[in-house]
């Protein structure tokens, strides 16, 4: 691992295109463009960004939501499929690490994905949030142990975790146990209010204290307009507010560049990975300050089958790290 280096990070704050799969990659697309002229070389989306975060869910009793269910279904991406294949050569076409939310589709179910592409356009890493918060049970299928893992990218070791999986200690050490360099972290943005923002800050200034690394935390932001889309009542209306604060945290816990917490807009920072090793030989918590004599983690990273043969052969896995014969995912 090179602890020499720096690193160009952003962080978009962006609002999606509500009900359009399209006009939301089209943003992600333009969006990459935009970090890559200012020289960033990561660049981290807010969860499930495509085509949107179910912000109905929170809103609307499970009985009243199948008709917004539905169409979140017919919104939802493939992978791979015409989506990963624009963000892919987007990524490649500006040697750019891109770290993307989406909702997901598998055959029947919905999954609250996050999708790592390496600076060659190669998916390196699609994994699933482990368990759907609250309101999105109602929404997306849980995730494995497979995707809890830390890959090696052009800008270092990268990890991600979705919103409340950061509340689960476990699946941060994984991480962590792991050389952890950056994690990327997304929420969904424009919900709760003011405390959920609050509760975020703490949550990956905590993290980057804890690992001894940098986090990128990309949240989303819905207009006024977006939000009486998704609802007409004024009171539920303000539970669509606030909770947006997209940032850049060192490995001390500093935060590195202003965050954004209304509004679109991309947060910038450089990484200066020599702060890793300074936070690192006072506090390493996968290292000299850990006791695994007294106290270890137990993963189980195998991916979740529905069908098992009993033979002792796998079954076959469709590939999504590499690219096809034509150099896209």
């Amino acid at each position: 691992m090179d602890f020499t280096r720096k690193v160009r990070a952003a962080a978009v704050q962006i609002s999606p295109v509500l009900y359009s799969r399209e006009g939301t990659t089209e943003k992600v697309l333009e969006a990459i463009d935009k970090a890559a002229q200012m020289g960033a070389e990561l660049v981290v989306f807010p969860e499930t960004f495509i085509p949107y975060y179910p912000y109905f869910s929170f809103v609307q009793p499970p009985v009243l939501m199948g008709k917004e269910h539905l169409r979140l279904y017919e919104e939802a991406v493939k992978v791979p499929s015409p989506v990963t294949e624009a963000v892919s050569q987007t990524a490649r076409s500006h040697q750019i690490v891109v770290v993307l939310g989406i909702n997901e589709r598998d055959g029947g179910s919905l999954y609250n994905t996050q999708l790592i592409f390496d600076a060659d356009g190669t998916l390196v890493l699609k994994r699933r949030k482990i368990t759907p918060t609250y309101h999105e049970r109602m929404v997306w299928g849980q995730g494995d142990g497979a995707g809890l893992k830390v890959v090696d990218t052009a800008v270092g070791k990268l990890g991600a975790l979705a919103c409340w999986e950061h509340y689960n200690p476990l699946a941060r050490f994984a991480l962590m146990a792991q050389h952890e360099q950056i994690h990327c972290s997304q929420f969904p943005g424009s919900m709760v209010g003011q405390i959920f923002a609050d509760q975020m800050e703490v949550t990956i200034r905590h993290h980057a204290l804890e690992a001894g690394c940098f986090v990128v935390n990309s949240t989303g932001w819905l207009s006024s307009e977006q939000v009486s889309q998704i609802t007409t009542d004024d009171k539920l209306q303000k539970a669509l507010s606030g909770g947006c604060f997209t940032t850049i945290i060192s490995p001390e816990g500093n935060i590195l560049c202003p965050p954004i917490t209304t509004g679109e807009g991309i947060a910038i920072a450089d990484l200066d990975f020599a702060l890793i090793t300074k936070r690192k030989r006072m506090m390493d918590a996968i290292g000299h300050y850990a006791r695994p004599d007294l106290l270890q983690l137990q993963l189980n990273s195998s991916q979740w089958e529905v069908l098992n043969r009993g033979d002792g052969v796998d079954l076959p896995t469709p590939p999504y790290g590499h690219p096809s014969e034509e150099g896209i995912c």
